[in-house]
């Protein structure tokens, strides 16, 4: 007989969570007999060296225990690890485990655990001993989930029957019923929440709220919730996590409904433990009752073990047995009453299970089952709640993380693949709503994550759309808060991942660094440490930024993407840390990672990567040319001194400059381009404006293929203009001094008058048509002859009129004096109408001013010019343009033809570009400003770098880190040896 969907379903998944189950059995056993404890926290399950720094007494008698990190330890803060609040931990000393409790607290400083009433007299935890947390396996769900495909399985009538039927697809979705007219309790909701909100009420048995970053899911999913409540529904909502479920409580209890929220109280949070079982019952008129028979069952107990009578012995037996039988009574009487009281019943997945207090209530008591986060659960633990209701709401985002699976095998074979994902592909549109509008994040970062994920139907909310850093109160307006997009790039950089064969995780303390300038950027523009999120995907690179930021900055979050999902910051730096000759991205390839990790931020995005290494998936690709294309990209050439030669420093040749202390502080203004960005900063998005390309750092004139596409674009410009009837054509002021002289150089070719007007940012060039020539009037000007440089025959009489005299030139910041070739056009015109003007005055005959000689010595100095070569005459206007490119790339000391083009040092204190062999300033001629500005660096700072001062030799926090887990694991094998040595004597 051919098995039903159900069986085959409940079939493959017992299988699958066996898989699971022996995956977590086998993991715990390796940690307990292979790895070292070490190991085990770099793994994020163990935490190590830990004090007591509180004890005290939480709610319902429980032992609350507050450990943080030695205070020997170099880092106060706990290493990264994937304890979550709710998990069962172990705790041990030297001796071996003391205790086990559950996981109420964690943050980046300490951890709280709860302990039974039990041990509060066992523990006697000294301050001053060191302490470590093991997570533990979790039998309970296990065991829960198991049960709950056997009911499914068994399922054959209920008020589940036709939902289940549904979810499978043995039958169709019954037909919507009609809604009448809805007045919402939340006026705000848009319309894409407001379609959800009425679809979901209005469908039968399933509904599915697909709700992408920043869309307002919650509040969606409550304003379901109070709608289903106004029309009589009893309410049951779950969640696969403890904090999912203590949201929807905060958010809940805003509006004054009755809810119950089922759990441990140690799971808690704070703010909702008044809505717990424990703390209602405890509020019940019942409460006293229950707790004179407990005080009863207490003296029965005493009594009992004082007594030596058998007698007696057996009569306290008998009442103790007769007061729990009243006590489970009258508590369950209680529990009862506050169950059917409730509107709203809330608890995990596992929490709704059968054997915990749901099982006192009726079936068919839930009219609805709401599901939040229901792409982060297995499929399995959904089914614990379904069980109990008609109609099911799910509500989610099956584009994030999906469920935390330790088999890849059991992953592979399905076990990761969630029910809203499942009933998402198999339903489409007919069961499904997506909420388009999201209130989070910049229209720069959200058109990525619509685009890649979302068919391109995610838009973002006009009050964040344009939204930046530099908007906030107290944040400046510099280049880092201008950008949404910021990519970092480190290919070709030589900052490669580490290449550990005993490391787990992965790390790169290149990107550690880099990291750290653009989080010190943004701290000094004004962001607040506590709006800045570091997330990586790996384990060690969050412990390698934690011990680089943390003392730093405190207040800064640091965190793997798994840990992050569901949060927000206002600005978010990632590091992807893969760079490797190979090109594998590993575990980067999970496109839905990336996808959580980009669109936790507000603001700005900036991503640290290696591009050659991630563009070798196809996902990352796109992030990566998206980026390119839409964002400002950095090389990491731009950041690090000690990768960048001294002399390409941005200091530029300014005297006395600042030294370059951040990246904020040594690049321009917002409004200019940064070198290698692909747009400028205040560029819209998606312009098609064509933009200048920008000039490299330190001056130099841009070689290769862009140059020429460059001088091609100009040139096609021109041509047309020569062919239009216009008679002049002004070109941007966003050009950039070499992309200027290219356009005289061509203006100049076509015999076209060019002038450079304007200064500094506002310098532009305007090209227009020479008149044509006409016989000399009166006061006319009359042309000018070019002549060879050997020709000694006077200029004619004729005397033109001067030339106007231009604005002096205004030299670019370029780091370098390039020669202004158009004003030294017009400075050779005025001085040859000078000329003209003595001869007329001298007489036609008079012979023309010999060549005057510099005398040897004079001549020597004078060529340690631009370049020692040869300038042609001053008329010929072709070939002194071909010797400044000539003097450009050409060595700057005297009588050396050594090229610079490939390489060449550019001379901070003259300007000037030199080869190798003459690049040091006391060979050149500039030792005095070099000592000049050593004198005045090193008064400055107190170093001279590189080469004198007091050199910093302490460890680099990362290599120290990386010195100081292997020395750990040689240790712990050492004392591994000695412990066998022990026993085989004791034999």
């Amino acid at each position: 007989m051919a098995s039903t969907p159900v069986e085959s379903f409940v079939t493959k998944q017992l299988e699958l969570l066996e898989l699971e189950r022996d995956a977590e059995v086998e993991e715990r056993r390796s940690w307990q007999e292979n790895v070292s404890l070490k190991e085990l926290q770099n793994r994020g399950v163990c935490l190590l060296k830990l004090q007591v720094s509180s004890q005290r007494t939480g709610l319902y008698g429980r032992l609350l225990i507050t450990l943080e990190p030695r205070r020997c330890v170099s880092a106060a803060v706990l290493p990264s690890n994937s304890f979550t609040s709710g998990d069962i931990v172990g705790l041990y000393d030297e001796s071996g485990q003391l205790a086990t409790g559950i996981l109420t607290r964690i943050t980046q400083k300490a951890v709280t655990v709860a302990f039974d009433e039990s041990h509060d007299s066992q523990l006697s935890l000294d301050q001053e001993h060191s302490y470590r947390l093991l997570k533990l396996a979790n039998d309970v769900t296990y065991k829960r989930l198991k049960k709950a495909l056997i009911s499914l399985k068994k399922y054959h009538s209920g008020p589940a029957s036709s939902l289940i039927e549904v979810l499978f697809g043995t039958s169709d979705p019954s037909p919507p019923s009609e809604m009448p007219p809805l007045t919402f309790c939340n006026p705000a909701l848009d319309a894409s929440q407001q379609e959800a909100v009425l679809f979901a009420l209005s469908q039968k048995e399933l509904a599915i709220i697909h709700g992408p970053p920043g869309t307002g899911k919650t509040t969606t999913v409550v304003e379901i919730i109070l709608q289903a409540v106004k029309r009589g529904s009893k309410v049951l909502c779950c969640a696969p996590s403890n904090v999912a479920v203590d949201n929807l409580v905060e958010r809940l209890a805003q509006w004054k409904q009755r809810i119950l929220r089922l759990g441990h109280p140690a799971r808690l949070l704070d703010s909702i433990q008044q809505h717990s079982l424990d703390a209602v019952l405890a509020r019940s008129d019942g409460a006293r009752i229950v707790a004179d028979i407990r005080r009863d069952i207490d003296q029965a107990w005493a009594k009992n073990r004082k007594t030596q009578d058998k007698r007696e012995k057996s009569n306290f037996r008998d009442e103790i047995k007769l007061l729990r039988k009243e006590l489970k009574d009258r508590e369950e009487a209680a529990m009862l009453e506050s169950l059917a009281a409730a509107n709203v019943i809330l608890a995990t997945n596992t929490g709704a299970s059968a054997d915990g207090p749901l099982k006192l209530l009726p079936d068919g008591h839930f009219d609805v089952v709401v599901i939040d986060e229901c792409a982060q659960a297995l499929e399995a633990s959904c089914w614990i709640p379904l069980l109990k209701a008609r109609k099911c709401i799910l509500a989610g985002d099956h584009k994030q993380l999906p469920p935390t699976i330790v088999s890849h095998k059991a992953a592979l074979a399905g076990l990761s693949r969630s029910l809203m994902e499942r009933l998402a592909e198999r339903h489409g549109a007919g069961a499904v709503r997506m909420l388009t509008v999201q209130y989070r994040m910049h229209q720069a970062i959200a058109r990525w994550a619509s685009e890649a994920l979302y068919h391109g139907q995610l838009t973002a909310h006009p009050s964040v759309a344009g939204h930046l850093l530099r908007d906030l109160p107290g944040v400046a307006a510099t280049e880092e808060t201008g950008v949404p997009l910021l990519l970092v790039d480190t290919a070709g950089c030589g900052l490669l991942e580490l290449e550990e064969d005993d490391e787990q995780s992965k790390g790169n303390p290149g990107e550690v660094r880099l990291v750290g300038l653009h989080v010190q950027a943004l701290v000094d523009a004004g962001v607040r440490a506590t709006d800045i999120a570091v997330i990586t995907p790996y384990n060690l690179q969050v412990d390698l930024l934690r011990q680089n930021l943390a003392h730093r900055h405190p207040e800064l979050e640091i965190r793997s993407v798994d840990g992050f999902q569901g949060r927000e910051k206002e600005a978010v730096i990632l590091s992807f840390v893969r760079s490797n000759r190979k090109g594998e991205v590993g575990f980067l390839a999970e496109d839905r990672r990336i996808n959580v990790a980009v669109t936790r931020a507000r603001r700005h995005v900036a991503v640290v990567c290696d591009s050659r290494t991630v563009s070798n998936h196809a996902f990352l690709k796109t992030l990566v040319d998206y980026l390119t294309e839409h964002g400002e990209v950095r090389t990491a050439f731009e950041y690090l001194d000690d990768i960048v030669p001294e002399n390409y420093s941005h200091e530029g040749a300014q005297a006395g400059g600042k030294p370059r202390g951040s990246a904020a502080t040594a690049r321009r203004a917002p409004g200019g381009t940064g070198p290698g960005q692909k747009k400028p900063s205040g560029a819209p998005l998606g312009s098609s404006e064509p933009q200048p390309q920008p000039s490299l750092d330190g001056g130099g004139s841009r070689e290769g293929a862009g140059s020429r596409a460059g001088a091609d674009g100009f040139r096609a410009t021109i041509v047309e203009f020569m062919a239009s009837e216009k008679t002049q054509l002004e070109f941007p002021a966003s050009l950039n001094p070499h992309d200027r002289l290219r356009v005289h150089q061509i203006a100049e070719e076509f015999g076209l008058r060019h002038d450079s007007t304007g200064k500094g940012r506002e310098r532009f060039i305007t090209v227009s048509k020479r008149a044509l020539p006409t016989p000399a009037a009166p006061g006319g000007r009359a042309p000018l002859c070019p002549k060879t440089p050997s020709s000694k025959q006077p200029e004619p009489p004729e005397q033109p009129e001067p030339p106007e005299q231009p604005e002096p030139p205004v030299r670019e910041s370029s780091g370098w004096d390039q020669p202004d070739l158009k004003a030294l056009h017009l400075e050779r015109l005025q001085r040859a109408g000078a000329q003209q003007e003595q001869r007329a005055k001298e007489g036609p005959c008079a012979p023309g001013p010999a060549p005057r000689k510099l005398p040897e010595k004079k001549k020597k100095r004078d060529a340690r010019g631009p370049v020692a070569i040869e300038l042609p005459a001053e008329e010929d206007f072709d070939a002194l343009v071909s010797a400044a490119i000539k003097a450009d790339n050409t060595c700057g000391f005297a009588k050396c033809t050594a090229s610079v083009v490939t390489l060449g040092q550019l001379c901070l204190h003259c300007g000037r570009r030199y080869c190798l062999g003459h690049h040091l300033p006391e060979v050149h001629g500039c030792g005095e400003r070099a000592r000049a500005h050593a004198r005045q660096r090193i008064s400055r700072e107190g170093v001279l770098y590189p080469g004198s001062g007091t050199k910093d030799r302490s460890l680099d926090p990362a290599k120290r880190a990386q010195l100081q887990r292997r020395l750990d694991k040689k240790l712990d094998e050492l004392t591994g040896q000695r412990r066998s040595k022990r026993k085989e004597k004791g034999k």
